[in-house]
């Protein structure tokens, strides 16, 4: 079995921290933060708008809502910055209808079977968001649909944003306090880095992942020529419900071998029977990897832009999913409709239903422990 995050004895509580006033920061001649207001809620909470600068250009913008990135400008292989994720301009879509676009999901993210398992001789019930079948990414109310504590993040190479929730004992039937931080920081390396940490006052599963949704193409066409590596010589194969069926299957041979560089439409139609139950990739691949360490998780080739993305990560596993489910109904930054396979989303993660497969690698975080891992998006061009 695979090790599960890092854990070390509780660290000192610090109370969240308090939302800050509106601020244009300028400590640095090349780095930059920015904050704005970004709307409100339903409820009528304050959402906030952190915009990051690194000394090369490349911005962030990351709302308190979900702490979802809402923008991400990299450079193409002439200098020229585009937006590689999907997402809106206004608050009230992601409210409204938002499928996790760039979202931080938990308590955890992907799916847990039928929405149950048992922790400690005692059946826990959660909602079953997904088709009224099974449970996924928290719930009806996660994480990505609530606002976070917020303090502005400053390094001497990196700027960023702390985002604070406290995931109360109950919560979409999930057990204990959960105190969850997410720091996400853009460096000088053109590196987007999250850290996650959190803690708990009772056994319970934790799975927190990114979902952000990536064009490098800027959003121009769809993801389907994009050229994709994983560092995986196995994957979780799943039932029709998406659930893994507890084995790990060797990709030699089959349309899921990404270990050598391939487009990921190359055979995404090809009739394998695990495409036919995703609608194409929505996939948990395990990474070859020793420890708990950083491995490169994965890297993404866009030709025609030179963008390269790569995923380093502290993680097990890696969801691979390549925008089946989007159908042009939904219209997003700048009136662009997303059609179908628009976006990938590369989510570092534990494996799906892992508190109901003991032979993975347990996602159970316990009192007194620390959960701990980080995933770094790293950004370049030729």
């Amino acid at each position: 079995m695979r090790p599960m995050h890092r854990m070390t004895p509780r660290a000192e509580r610090r109370e969240s921290a308090a939302a800050k006033p509106v601020a244009t920061d300028s400590k640095s001649p090349t780095l930059n933060i920015e904050t704005k207001p970004f709307g409100e809620t339903a409820e009528g909470q304050p959402v906030r708008l952190y915009s990051l600068r690194n000394a090369n250009g490349l911005t962030a913008d990351i709302m308190t809502y979900g702490a979802i990135v809402v923008s991400l400008q990299t450079p193409d292989r002439k200098g020229q910055m585009d937006d590689i994720v999907l997402g809106y301009d206004r608050l009230d879509d992601y409210i409204k209808n938002s499928p996790y676009f760039g979202a931080i999901v938990g308590r955890y993210g992907n799916r847990i079977a039928k929405g149950k398992f048992t922790l400690d001789g005692t059946e826990y019930t959660l909602a079953t968001n997904n088709n009224n079948l099974n449970h996924l990414h928290g719930g009806v109310k996660g994480f990505d649909k609530v606002v976070w504590d917020d303090e502005p993040v400053w390094k001497a190479d990196a700027v960023g944003v702390k985002l604070s929730y406290l995931s109360k004992d109950g919560e979409e039937g999930y057990p204990g306090n959960l105190k969850a931080t997410v720091t996400y920081l853009l460096t000088n390396k053109n590196e987007l880095r999250i850290d996650y940490e959190a803690t708990t006052d009772k056994a319970t599963p934790v799975n927190l992942t990114h979902h952000g949704y990536f064009n490098l193409t800027g959003g121009e066409r769809d993801i389907l020529n994009h050229v994709l590596t994983l560092n995986a010589a196995q994957f979780t194969p799943v039932d029709e419900g998406l659930i893994p069926t507890g084995e790990l299957t060797p990709v030699r041979g089959t349309p899921m071998d990404f270990t050598k560089p391939a487009e990921i439409g190359a055979r995404i139609n090809n009739g394998y029977q695990q495409l036919k139950f995703g609608g194409g990739y929505d996939h948990n691949w395990v990474l070859d990897k020793r420890g708990s360490g950083m491995t490169l998780a994965a890297r993404v080739y866009e030709p025609t832009t030179g963008r390269i993305m790569e995923i380093l990560t502290m993680e097990p596993g890696i969801q691979f999913y390549s925008g089946n489910f989007l159908d042009g109904t939904i219209t997003g930054k700048e009136g662009k409709v997303y059609k179908h396979r628009w976006g990938f989303c590369a989510e570092t993660q534990h494996f799906p239903d892992s508190p109901n497969k003991p032979s993975f690698p347990s996602t159970i975080l316990r009192p007194g422990e620390k959960y701990e891992t980080t995933t770094i998006y790293r950004f370049s061009a030729k």
